[in-house]
């Protein structure tokens, strides 16, 4: 979906360069902004780690760090609490690492219900030799991999497909864009080296999970060096890209993190980790860091450019759409064009973005911005920001 009237409102920022030729300086940031600026939120009390469902917490290695932000506070509410996983359907591995391989990975997702691991005390990559694809027949798809497993793409394709449009998984209802399952929900694992480069705009987004319909929940997970097409005005989600909800429900990122450390970010066209279009998100206690939009040209696309460049962390396109964060820390990402941090546009005007108890820093733009790192046209000239640091 173009945004071609989005950028109208680009009179509005001072100096303002909608495609990115020359960085434009933020318009005035509102009280709360200037607020947490001068005056940061007193720290919030950790919130604990998830013990892992299926792997004594003594067998995780003290050196593995914890997917989340530790500081963050945000209520997690019941429906984006971890899926159980105490009686799964299925097992993947007989305890020991050979075992875990990329054909029973595949056959589980295909097969549906909850897919826990046994693949030794140690962490596991598991490089797909293809895609995970989920069949719209099954209410729920749960993948945990209990705090030790990686699922690699090995930078070569997509490693997890959901799409209640794909005649080829099966369509069970009559309106495939707005139906209630499959409902996904990936807890305990890490997903590097997707990529969803070359597969063109409509699916040319989501280097690690691609979703339409149904819903999506991550719960404590990280994301490493995932990509996706590197140009393109309406393509992006170098680690997931989002298409439609049913009801038009939030996807819900808790306790998770994307990037985290210098080199280990996502990179596409636009949302250097997450993506969506006409999709709602509501994101807690999570890290998105050291990601970057590396398009050039905006959207829609300036003259003799290919597009794109826009949300180096998160891009979020559409109507009465809205983006929640709330105690998470995005920090070091970079857009090319607009939004380091995020780019928010609600075409109609009736979308919103709210942050809360969260810090925002260093996510330069070098196009345009209405508050530092953040690119926002919706129900009000500037995001709504309470008990944070947004520089």
């Amino acid at each position: 979906m173009a945004v071609g009237t989005a950028f109208a409102a680009c009179s509005t920022l001072t100096a303002c360069s909608v495609h990115g030729a020359a960085s434009a300086p933020a318009v005035t940031v509102s009280a709360a902004i200037t607020a947490a600026k001068t005056t940061p939120p007193e720290p919030a009390t950790p919130t604990p780690a998830p013990t892992p469902t299926d792997v004594p917490s003594a067998a995780v290695p003290a050196t593995r760090a914890n997917p989340g932000n530790p500081a963050g506070s945000a209520q997690v509410p019941a429906e984006a609490q971890p899926a159980d996983t105490s009686n799964p359907d299925h097992v993947i591995g007989d305890g020991t690492p050979a075992s875990c391989t990329s054909e029973a990975v595949v056959a589980a997702v295909a097969a549906g219900g909850v897919t826990t691991f046994s693949c030794g005390p140690a962490p596991v990559d598991i490089a797909l030799t293809s895609t995970a694809t989920v069949v719209n027949a099954h209410p729920d798809v749960v993948l945990d991999g209990g705090g030790l497993v990686t699922l690699s793409g090995a930078g070569e394709r997509r490693i997890l497909y959901l799409n209640t449009c794909d005649e080829a998984q099966g369509w069970t209802t009559s309106h495939c864009d707005d139906q209630e399952h499959p409902r996904l929900t990936v807890q305990n694992l890490t997903f590097a080296d997707g990529s969803a480069a070359g597969a063109g705009t409509e699916e040319g987004g989501g280097g690690a999970i691609l979703v339409r319909g149904g819903r999506l929940t991550v719960i404590s997970s990280t994301f490493v060096r995932n990509r996706c097409e590197s140009t393109g005005p309406d393509v992006g989600g170098a680690a997931i890209r989002v298409l439609d909800q049913w009801q038009d429900q939030p996807v819900y990122v808790v306790d998770s993190t994307f990037g985290g450390a210098p080199g280990q970010g996502g990179s596409c066209s636009n949302g250097g980790a997450l993506s969506s279009i006409g999709v709602s998100w509501v994101i807690l206690n999570s890290v998105l860091s050291y990601n970057d939009a590396i398009g050039t040209g905006a959207n829609p696309a300036a003259d003799g450019t290919p597009g794109g460049g826009s949300g180096g962390a998160i891009y979020n396109d559409g109507n009465t759409v809205t983006t929640r964060i709330a105690g998470s820390l995005i920090e070091h990402n970079h857009a090319n064009e607009g939004g380091g941090a995020v780019f928010f546009v609600s075409n109609d005007r009736t979308g919103n973005l709210s942050v809360e108890a969260s810090t925002l820093q260093d996510n330069p733009s070098d196009g345009f911005e209405t508050v530092p790192g953040i690119f926002y046209l919706g129900t009000s000239g500037e995001p709504q920001v309470s008990d944070s640091t947004v520089r």
